[in-house]
């Protein structure tokens, strides 16, 4: 039972991957029509990459508290 409940919370990792993919995807759009505001589109695709890369790591840790407690 603990590995199925690990295996579950691991799969954040799968949500953050696509929600980064299509992210990034959007800016680059973005970038291609207004090439002038490349900037803040930065800015603003890596504040979001590190808040769902953040979910992802909740996920792994509780993964591995759930495999080790």
């Amino acid at each position: 039972m603990d590995l199925l409940a690990a295996a579950i919370a691991v799969f954040t990792g799968l949500g953050a991957g696509i929600g980064i993919g299509v992210a990034t995807g959007k800016a680059t759009e973005a970038v291609s029509r207004q090439p002038e505001a490349s900037g803040k589109i930065q800015m603003l695709l890596l504040l979001g990459a590190a808040l769902a890369e953040a979910t992802a790591i909740y996920g792994l840790v509780i993964a591995l508290l759930i495999l080790f407690r």
